[in-house]
């Protein structure tokens, strides 16, 4: 009957090569696991389909609430029409258009908007008194109401405030009612069109009553 058999005792040599076999697999394992990690980003960043986001050029519709800086509420299309317009076009102010760029369909945001982003600043040169003759002589005014003013030289509209009114003369303001005032808007894209569109022309002004001239 043989007696048992006595375990072999490795060599340091051996030893060192056991360890060293080791972390090689284990450097093998981390090497393997960076590699699948970095193949997951690939595929997250470039495969999967980005999200499909404003820029300029497209055109969109967007609901808005607009206030002015000491958060009283100046207008809002919420429940009805959505606005729509081509982003970066010269019919709407600078801010808005830039707040639009990078938004998703449905998403809403909440941005500030510097009077210099917006209307301008406040200017007195945009003031000016008028003699009432021609179409103005019978026409009646009062004061602090807007009127819209057609342009038959170059078939265009603009907005005017009443300041001061005469039996021969009209003081008016054509600042926009936003002029010098900085702007919040709480604002959600409600549709998006890739592509190129138009610039558009003149300058949005938001609703305010007025009367035609």
């Amino acid at each position: 009957m043989s007696g048992p058999s006595k375990k072999k005792k490795k060599t340091p040599k051996e030893k060192d090569e056991g360890k060293t076999g080791g972390l090689t697999r284990k450097n093998q394992m981390i090497v393997g696991g960076v590699i699948a990690l970095v193949a997951l980003i690939v595929i997250v960043v470039f495969i999967l389909p980005n999200p499909v986001v404003a820029a300029k050029g497209d055109n969109v519709s967007v609901y808005y609430t607009l206030m002015l800086e000491d958060g009283t509420l100046f207008d809002s299309n919420i429940n009805g029409t959505p606005l729509a317009f081509t982003v970066g076009s010269a019919g709407i102010i600078p801010g808005f258009s830039n707040a639009i760029v990078g938004m998703k369909v449905n998403q809403e945001k909440t941005v500030d908007i510097p009077s210099d982003q917006a209307y301008g600043p406040y200017r007195s040169d945009r003031i000016h008194v008028v003699n009432r003759t021609g179409i103005l002589a019978n026409q009646t005014f009062t004061v602090g109401e807007y009127y819209t003013i057609h342009s038959s030289v170059d078939n265009t509209n603009s907005m005017i405030r009443v300041l001061n009114v005469t039996p021969t003369t009209v003081t008016v303001d054509e600042n926009s009612p936003l002029a010098g005032q900085n702007l919040t808007f709480m604002v959600q894209l409600v549709s998006l069109k890739k592509g190129a569109g138009g610039n558009g022309a003149g300058t949005t002004v938001w609703p305010v009553p007025t009367s035609t001239i």
